[in-house]
């Protein structure tokens, strides 16, 4: 009788096991192959240090690739601002968000195209079903609980680098800490419309670059990706 109930256990376990790698493909296969956009589903934790421009590009890389993308030029958009030489390190010259993100078209994880191209990206009214995470999930919003609809960007409304004399990309995405960074509300929803409030790339500056100041403020590191290949 023991064994006979050992094995059904057995054989009930390696069922379980195969129905939960059937549900995992059937999960995986929702997301669209043509996927070109995404927001990411959680930040890195570290509040606005990405690790500079090749850190935040790795951490769409690796959500894309958990989600089952093969694409693999996967870019943040992210804006930098110049930096002068210093300390036998070469002067950066600053980068623009919307030149990191190819020509377009994109499309988001359920195949529903996002934007054909740049000035279409930047001039169109973007909506909160449309701008999903890599699983395909609609992201959290104004009046959800948390709010996230903060996502780090560090650009004008032309997806352009700001040219101010404060900081406005947390130390070019390498502070958790002290410093600000501008940020967009990919919802399109903000307590004034007088302001840029409902923009989804140029809302409003951080409280700071930390990672509690961030979720205090409705957001939690999350960023947009978009692959050029």
């Amino acid at each position: 009788m023991k064994r006979a109930i050992l094995r059904s256990l057995v054989i009930l376990g390696t069922t379980a096991g195969v129905c939960g790698g059937i549900v995992a493909v059937q999960a995986q296969s929702q997301i669209s192959p043509n996927m070109s956009f995404f927001i990411t589903s959680v930040g890195n934790g570290q509040g606005a240090n990405l690790g500079g421009l090749a850190g935040a590009d790795a951490h769409c890389t690796a959500l894309a690739k958990a989600a089952g993308s093969t694409k693999t030029a996967w870019h943040a958009y992210l804006s930098t601002t110049a930096v002068a030489a210093a300390n036998g390190q070469p002067a950066q010259a600053p980068v623009d968000a919307r030149s990191r993100i190819g020509a377009g078209p994109w499309m988001n994880a359920k195949g529903v195209l996002v934007a054909s191209n740049v000035d279409d990206l930047h001039s169109k009214a973007l909506t909160k079903d449309l701008l999903l995470t890599e699983k395909g999930m609609t992201n959290n919003g104004m009046g959800d609980t948390p709010n996230t609809h903060d996502i780090l960007t560090g650009s004008d409304t032309a997806g352009r680098y700001l040219a101010t004399s404060g900081d406005t990309t947390c130390k070019n995405w390498t502070s958790g800490g002290e410093g600000s960074a501008m940020l967009g509300h990919f919802d399109g929803r903000g307590p004034n419309a007088n302001r840029n409030y409902t923009s989804w790339n140029s809302a409003h500056m951080s409280r700071s670059c930390s990672q509690p100041d961030l979720v205090a403020t409705g957001g939690a590191g999350q960023l947009y990706c978009f692959a050029s290949n």
